[in-house]
């Protein structure tokens, strides 16, 4: 059985269950919450530590010096020779079940002698395993997490704090940025959200939009601990994304539907976007168009390269994908880009029962997830992956992103010299992108380096530099002519051009 610290922490103290093991890196909230909820129900709560012993906390029969100086095996046969019954809290205390029989031995002689007189032991640690001999005697607890109007009253407190240390009679805020701020702290600790909510403030003395990308990118080191996910901080807009308009009027129609996921006076009648497959030719802009969403709906985008999964210890491969998606839970609301997703779903092959079981599980975390995750996957060859995974409703839509027209390559041409501070309007753009049938945006951007990096320091570029440099380049759809042509006639009729 597992439940939520607080009130719940009160029901497993009023039940017959003499093991609780409480997994949370926050030691002292924890303490206080079980010292709250000991005192209202009239119990003495104990501490263990392997540096202070087992000492009183709160109110209750205090611990005579020598009583408290114990080894693990000393504190439990002090436990149990009590008369008294109580709450002892050992912390950090997973490391000396390992291989102990008389520490597990002691640890159930209590459990067993529970009924006579209930001694209730919690265990208080990040993480807990606890032995097999135990398990029947024990329940699981986590601490929740604060909700909105906790998380709220928090950036409050802090922001009161901070006025009182610089003098400030208040700080400058607004509702918008002030919601923004509580979604992004969603899936913090009480800790966390603390230490995050006063670095926003005292970083320039107001709560505004620009703080929110600093929030986002210290919340996802916090959480990313295995390192699977990346963070992507330049996340692009649309106004720097050539062609794509059916993709972006498909974002922008439901983009109010999403947000309404955090904020409930938002909330819509209608299905809320789950995600998105982007299939195309190698270079045509699937990683921008995913960069863009998160810039679009100001969201933190997270990076998941589908390659970085495997490991070549059994069970490893799964674990991995498990905790990157967690990762991706606790930084709702945000942008998930799944990168080269055919490298870890592919089917057939050597890997094939690996595949599958990573397979399943994703399709299980994808229709039940709650948390607001766009999922926006990119995918080189479409036909490597299963069926289950590409059929109607897995994804919101399946677009293709093909080779830009002459009008796109026009466009593309335009941003990537204005990137490079040079003013188009002296460069006959339709006749350069004329000349550059058949470049993806990618190596149209390689055409602009190739030639600026011929000119000499003196001189300037010029629309025949640009045309020499794009004749001296084969395009990948030369190349692999045969490859792109398969694609996009499985992608005709199966898919929506993006």
């Amino acid at each position: 059985m597992q439940v939520t610290v607080s009130e719940d922490i009160a029901c497993l103290l009023k039940q017959r269950v003499p093991l609780i093991a409480l997994e949370s890196s926050q030691e002292k909230y924890a303490l206080e919450l079980l010292q709250r909820q000991c005192q209202q129900q009239g119990q003495t709560l104990y501490r263990w530590t392997l540096t202070e012993g087992l000492d009183t906390l709160g109110f209750g029969p205090r611990l005579q010096k020598e009583d408290s100086e114990q080894t693990p095996v000393q504190a439990l046969q002090a436990i149990k020779a009590r008369n008294d019954s109580g709450v002892f809290v050992l912390c950090d205390f997973h490391s000396h079940m390992e291989g102990e029989a008389k520490v597990i031995r002691l640890l159930k002689d209590i459990a067993l002698n529970f009924d006579v007189l209930p001694k209730r032991i919690v265990f208080l640690s990040h993480r807990i395993e606890l032995p097999p001999e135990l398990l029947p005697f024990a329940s699981r607890a986590q601490l929740s997490l604060p909700s909105d109007d906790e998380i709220l009253n928090i950036i409050r407190q802090e922001a009161k704090r901070y006025a009182k240390q610089s003098g400030q009679q208040r700080i400058r805020t607004d509702a918008a940025a002030l919601k923004l701020l509580v979604a992004s702290l969603r899936g913090m600790t009480h800790q966390d959200v603390t230490r995050l909510a006063y670095h926003a403030i005292a970083d320039d003395g107001a709560i505004s939009d620009s703080d929110l990308p600093e929030v986002n990118s210290a919340k996802f080191a916090i959480l990313n601990q295995q390192g699977l996910l990346s963070y992507e901080y330049d996340t692009e807009s649309f106004a720097d994304v050539g062609g794509l308009d059916n993709f972006k009027g498909w974002l922008q129609q439901r983009q109010k539907v999403f947000s309404g996921l955090t904020s409930p006076e938002d909330e819509s009648p209608l299905d809320p976007p789950k995600g998105v497959l982007l299939l195309g030719v190698q270079g045509g802009g699937k990683s921008l168009a995913a960069k863009a969403v998160a810039g679009l709906w100001q969201l933190p985008l997270l990076r998941l390269d589908m390659g970085s999964l495997y490991n070549k210890f059994i069970g490893e491969s799964e674990k991995n994908l498990r905790e990157a998606l967690q990762q991706a839970d606790q930084m709702a609301p945000c942008v998930l880009w799944l990168d080269e997703l055919e490298k870890a779903m592919a089917q057939g092959g050597a890997d094939d029962g690996l595949g599958r079981r990573l397979l399943g599980y994703f399709l299980t975390w994808m229709a039940e997830r709650k948390k607001p995750v766009f999922l926006v996957a990119t995918s080189n060859d479409i036909q490597k992956l299963p069926a289950e995974l590409v059929r109607k409703g897995r994804f919101d839509e399946i677009f293709f992103v093909d080779l830009p027209s002459e009008e796109v390559r026009e466009i593309i041409f335009d941003i990537h010299l204005k990137k490079r501070g040079i003013a188009a309007e002296g460069f006959d753009l339709g006749r350069v992108a004329a000349v550059a049938e058949g470049f993806s945006g990618a190596e149209i951007e390689q055409a602009v380096v190739s030639a600026l990096y011929s000119l000499d320091d003196d001189q300037r570029l010029t629309e025949n530099d640009l045309i020499k440099a794009i004749v001296s380049t084969t395009p990948l759809s030369v190349v692999m002519a045969e490859q792109i042509t398969a694609l996009r006639h499985w992608a005709e009729g199966r898919a929506v051009s993006a």
